[in-house]
């Protein structure tokens, strides 16, 4: 029922989108929404138009549910997707899929933060970063984001970007984005949804836009096993301050997490398992993590 939801709740949505990123191939076969999964990609020039996400966008494993989905804007970008807060101008989660062939690129950092040009309305620009302290800190980083240079600028829209401490910036978050990279060369795909946890907003806004800053960030992530039929899953939970230890002092089951972020993780697995998945971690044995 949950997954249900979170497609029927995800298609009233309003979208704004940027580019449909092609299947990948993954078996949904499984998933009891797999035959509502038709053919919306041959669409023209998506920046032209305006339409909503496809139904192999929305039954892609990293898409979460959101349980208050008041202030959700989907929007796609060839190498993401987006739930967009415009009242807090970051995103509620940020969700997408790394493969092992994407992490061979050689495209340079793009550096350019940019406002979200799919965003209508009020949102965040550079200069309300400018002098505040806070990093922009990237939800979908550019180093996966190397195999296309489209890919490569738009994760520099603002809208994939959330004040963040340079400490944890610079540090156990990109921890976790170069463990993200080793997972996909090991597994060959691992799905990803991170974003930002407000909290109480105990360091409230920067800008003229005031821009939200979160008290933390979470990260979830997906693999299919190698050996057997199952998945591996896991999260994280980062407060926004400084401080760096090992990986596994931020893990948890995404069980855990769920609670944290607001959100349920990976509802469009196959029930069977999702449950076995999300409900333990075995952060050594599955990632390799200490």
């Amino acid at each position: 029922m949950r997954r249900i939801l979170a497609f029927v709740l995800a298609v009233a949505l309003p979208c704004s989108c940027g580019f449909v990123r092609s299947p990948k191939g993954e078996d949904t076969s499984g998933n009891a929404l797999g035959a509502l999964s038709g053919s919306l990609l041959d669409k023209g020039n998506p920046r032209e138009q305006d339409y909503s996400p496809s139904p192999e966008t929305l039954l892609k494993y990293e898409i979460p549910y959101l349980y208050d989905d008041s202030n959700s804007t989907l929007i796609e970008h060839m190498g993401y997707t987006l739930s967009y807060n415009s009242k807090l101008r970051i995103p509620n989660w940020v969700a997408y899929e790394l493969l092992d062939s994407e992490l061979y690129g050689d495209l340079e950092r793009n550096e350019k933060f940019t406002a979200d040009p799919a965003i209508r309305g009020r949102q965040a620009y550079d200069e309300d970063y400018r002098g505040s302290g806070w990093d922009r800190g990237h939800m979908a980083p550019s180093g996966d984001m190397k195999w296309s240079s489209q890919a490569m600028d738009e994760c520099f829209y603002l809208s994939n970007v959330c004040p963040q401490n340079h400490n944890l910036n610079a540090g156990s978050w990109n921890d976790l984005e170069k463990q993200v990279r080793y997972e996909a060369r090991y597994y060959g795909r691992v799905w990803v949804v991170c974003g930002p946890v407000v909290g109480r907003g105990r360091y409230g806004t920067v800008g003229e836009n005031k821009v939200q800053v979160p008290d933390g960030f979470f990260k979830a992530l997906l693999a299919k096993r190698k050996k057997g039929s199952g998945y591996a899953a896991i999260g994280f939970y980062f407060p926004n301050a400084s401080g760096r230890k090992s990986l596994s002092s931020y893990a948890m089951t995404v069980e855990e997490l769920e609670k944290i972020a607001g959100m349920a993780f990976f509802v469009n697995l196959p029930e069977k398992y999702r449950n076995d998945a999300v409900g333990k971690i075995d952060p050594y044995g599955d990632w390799r993590i200490r």
